[in-house]
């Protein structure tokens, strides 16, 4: 019997100790250092000598393997266009946000197209899943249902099919790889060690026989996959999957795919009979939009290949003693304050006495900063007392001395702006007709160009609350979206 040795993994970071720590060095959490047994003969130099591989060039003569269409519209845009053959997906997301119900939409959807799909559950029963499947209406689907958590009776069951027994697998959905067990390690499953160990058998048996591998992961409260960074540098893609169970938006966003775009989304609605695709989810965030209210606009964001039209909420109270707060729901607070400083810097806006509250409306998140000119466009609206033209959206990236810049695929926010019947859009100044970045409006949508914040400022009325009376211009209409 092989001699086994102790080891102390984090199982933050995946750091090994020779003995016992309260706190890690890589990556500084604290009591997540765990005593974890493996064979002493790992790593070892004595191994067999192995044997020579074939080299081969860039060219080849076999066409890549076509893509398994999942038939769920805005989960095949995230992957790229659908499965690839021996590629590894790793979904994660907060518990109860709806990954095994995706996952089990997903599965009935491509069996009902004829292929072999295998669900395999750690967590759940086989009577549990078929619950999930009968509220669903998924029953009908010829899905593959088991209850194991040990990698080699799984790797030992789908191998068989690869030999002939049987239809060849075409997916299989792990749900989830931090109930998985792998029998070279005695530590219990969730641990580093079995996560990677369990993950690495499963990827290379998805390579060695031609199927697509989806792993279910859970996330910490960081909202960063459990487990190791190693895992995520393993699989071919990365999915996450988001949203704030207070709303019934969810959204699932690509952060790595060898086969496709990252950044890219796909957009759910959690209903009574599960996830629901959004085909428009512009038209669905603005849906209880209400134009008539101060401190709201419209920002005409991109969310990867996706333009996504979304509301902006501003609300100014006013703070006449103490620090003022800063609430941001939504976007980076950090940014928040250094488009106040450029207000008051730059355009004379006053809030030195105001609290200030931000909001996304719908539960999205904004990581870009061509929200800039949107937030800015709410925040002098609520300043002002005075809506914004409901008709108008926004989007350009603001600077710290106060200039408008240009963004990427202006071309595509607008189109969704006309699509959506929006009469004007408020952008950056657009370069001359001749430049390679010239930027073309769509028929019918008139386009207000601003070059600095002093002008967004000025087309509101003079009735701000904390605008600065020296900055202030005298009458000027509200953003109409006309210049």
């Amino acid at each position: 019997m092989a001699k086994t040795t102790a080891r102390y993994v984090c199982q933050s970071c995946g750091a090994v100790y020779p003995k016992w720590g309260g706190r890690c060095e890589a990556c500084g959490a604290w009591n997540s250092i765990v005593e974890e047994i493996a064979p002493a003969g790992q790593g070892s130099r004595s191994a067999p000598q192995g044997r020579r591989i074939a080299l081969v060039g860039l060219e080849g003569e076999s066409a890549p393997p076509p893509r398994l269409e999942i038939g769920l519209t805005e989960l095949d845009r995230v992957l790229g266009g659908g499965l690839v053959p021996a590629s590894a997906i790793l979904v994660g997301g907060d518990p109860g946000i709806g990954k095994s119900t995706l996952m089990l939409q997903a599965a009935a959807s491509l069996a009902r197209a004829g292929r072999r799909v295998v669900y395999v559950s750690g967590e759940e029963s086989v009577d549990q899943l078929r619950m999930r499947a009968r509220r669903l209406g998924l029953t009908d689907a010829p899905v593959e249902l088991a209850n194991a958590t040990g990698v080699q009776d799984i790797a030992a069951t789908l191998a068989s099919a690869g030999r002939g027994e049987g239809r060849p697998v075409s997916l299989l959905i792990i749900d989830s790889i931090q109930t998985m067990a792998h029998d070279a390690l005695d530590s219990a499953p969730g641990t580093v060690g079995q996560v990677r160990a369990s993950a690495l058998e499963l990827i290379r048996l998805a390579k060695a026989e031609g199927f697509a591998l989806v792993l279910v992961g859970h996330v910490t409260k960081d909202g960063a996959l459990a487990g190791p960074r190693v895992m995520e540098h393993m699989v071919d893609a990365v999915l996450y999957f988001e949203g704030d169970r207070g709303h019934q938006f969810r959204i699932l966003r690509g952060v790595k795919n060898r086969f496709g775009a990252t950044d890219e989304i796909g957009v759910f609605e959690m209903t009574e009979d599960g996830l629901g695709e959004v085909a428009n989810p512009s038209a669905l965030f603005l849906a209880e939009r209400r134009g008539n209210i101060a401190g709201s606009a419209v920002f005409a964001g991109l969310e990867g290949t996706r333009p996504v039209l979304m509301e902006i909420q501003v609300l100014l109270s006013p703070n006449p003693g103490g620090a003022p707060r800063r609430s941001v729901v939504g976007w980076d607070s950090g940014r928040l304050g250094m488009l106040l400083a450029v207000l008051e810097s730059r355009g004379g806006l006053r809030l030195a006495q105001q609290d200030v509250y931000l909001n996304v409306a719908g539960g999205l998140r904004i990581t870009e900063p061509a929200a800039d000119l949107a937030v800015a466009a709410a925040i002098a609206s609520a300043a002002a007392g005075q809506p914004t033209d409901p008709s108008l959206a926004f989007f350009g990236e603001i600077g710290l001395s106060g200039e408008v810049r240009q963004v990427a695929q202006a071309e595509s926010r607008l189109k969704e702006m006309a699509k959506l019947g929006f009469a004007s859009a408020a952008m950056p100044r657009r370069l001359g007709a001749g430049s390679k970045r010239a930027i073309a409006s769509p028929p019918g949508l008139t386009v207000l160009e601003i070059g600095h914040v002093s002008d967004l400022l000025g087309r509101f009325s003079d009735k701000p609350t904390g605008q600065s009376p020296a900055k202030t211009r005298k009458t000027e209409p509200a953003l109409e979206g006309s210049e």
